[in-house]
């Protein structure tokens, strides 16, 4: 008997000491919404209760960007930690684009999937639609979803590799994408999981659930962000439902700002600047919040510089991961943020459109390099060509009085850096092809 005793209190013992589950992760990111579409950015017509509940419970970003201003080169950037320049997927693909993302990068997916982590993509990828560049070749056991953005044709929904519906049926994409992510939780609840969920809303053209549309009072736009809102209301509840809220690190930001030239169908900026397809405040500054109960002080709010590319190294922390050593990984880690234990490790960003570097940040100063303008077309907002501009923005988050002319010396030190950080890139891979 005396035995028995012993043998059950170390085995007690080592069932306390047991090492913590890893932690799940759901990134959920949202198509072309602006920095003020959210209630608890600002919105007053839209209504987005579960966001608004996640950033109460969670984290709020107010100055969090993305890699760039349109959405593939952002997509690369999310998935592999390193500017788009590194990876030369500097501009949109196409369904007839021969390219995509090359399988030696290394994703996010990849790395948890080593970690033993289950891991699916469920809607638009747009990193490259032919078989080789699709998902399930970048660490991602499943994928369903439209492969590219909805304005592009044919539009089909693809399983994996294949073809599970030859055209999309746009009307119930945020719904049927919901429920595919239901399933993937349901089914994985019992080992680590990376979802990683990227709508394809509210990308033009809009569609909306006959539940949602005409219900908002900002049009078919607001209807479209209340259905995303909806959705991920849904996962949030699920996760409770499964007994894996506290387990898990729910994500959820915008791959850039609103596409201004389409008007009414755009969303907002917030105030800030310009929109997507420029390297203004509007086209790159996104929303982004976090939740994990337990883990991150309800009611946050993270005032300093983070961007799209951190997330990686962070998820390759939290969930005891390695991150690969033979190539520059620009992400920092935000894991000491999140569970309030520090601050992040710099305060720079390098804005790149097209491949092109326009534009530099560091703490809150922002130069703006010199640009020559355009024109306008149906897909772009015109642009009035400007000199080199400096911004504070803590002062000026709408980017609206240059401080150039007052402040050489700053434009200049700005300027070597910038001039640093391109010699330090070295001989960057060629811009994908396109179409």
């Amino acid at each position: 008997m005396l035995t028995l005793l012993l043998l059950l209190t170390l085995t007690s013992g080592m069932s306390c000491g047991q090492t913590p589950a890893k932690p799940n992760i759901v990134f959920i990111y949202a198509d072309d919404l602006g920095y003020g579409d959210l209630g608890c950015y600002g919105n007053k017509q839209i209504r987005t209760p579960h966001l608004d509940q996640m950033a109460a419970r969670g984290m709020r970003f107010t100055n969090f960007y993305s890699a760039s201003p349109v959405c593939s080169p952002s997509r690369a950037a999310l998935l592999t930690g390193r500017y788009p320049v590194r990876t030369g997927v500097n501009g949109v693909f196409f369904p007839t684009s021969k390219e995509g993302l090359d399988t030696a990068e290394v994703t996010m997916a990849e790395i948890l999937k080593d970690q033993g982590y289950a891991t699916a993509c469920i809607g638009k990828w747009h990193l490259g639609s032919a078989a080789d560049f699709l998902p399930t070749r970048h660490g991602f056991e499943s994928y369903f979803g439209i492969p590219y953005s909805n304005d592009m044709t044919p539009t089909p929904y693809l399983r994996n590799e294949g073809q599970a519906a030859a055209k999309a049926n746009q009307d119930s994409t945020t719904y049927r994408y919901t429920q595919e992510a239901l399933s993937f939780l349901k089914k994985n609840r019992n080992q680590p999981f990376f979802l990683y969920l990227p709508h394809t809303m509210p990308h033009v053209p809009l569609y909306a659930s006959p539940a949602f549309r005409g219900k908002s009072k900002g049009g078919l736009y607001g209807d479209v962000v209340e259905e995303l809102d909806w959705s991920v209301g849904q996962v949030l509840k699920k996760l409770k439902e499964l007994k894996l809220e506290e387990n898990t690190l729910v994500v959820f930001s915008s791959d850039n700002g609103p596409w201004l030239v389409k008007g009414q169908d755009a969303g907002s900026t917030g105030g800030l600047r310009e929109g997507k397809m420029t390297t203004f405040e509007g086209g790159m500054r996104v929303p982004a919040i976090a939740y994990w109960p337990g883990k991150i002080k309800p009611g946050s709010v993270h005032q300093q510089l983070a961007t799209m590319m951190d997330w990686l190294p962070t998820f390759t922390l939290l969930t005891g991961g390695q991150l690969p050593t033979d190539r520059p990984i620009d992400g920092k880690d935000l894991s000491k943020v999140l569970l309030g234990k520090g601050q992040r490790d710099g305060q720079e960003l390098f804005y790149f459109m097209d491949g092109k570097l326009q534009a530099y940040r560091k703490g809150n100063w922002k130069l703006k390099l010199p640009y020559g303008g355009n024109a306008g077309t149906p897909g772009m907002k015109a642009v009035a060509p400007h000199p080199i501009l400096l911004f504070d923005l803590s002062n000026d988050a709408n980017e609206q009085n240059n401080l150039a002319d007052p402040h050489p010396e700053k434009v200049a030190q700005m300027q070597a850096q910038v001039e640093a950080f391109r010699q330090s890139l070295g001989q960057v891979p060629p811009t994908k092809h396109l179409r």
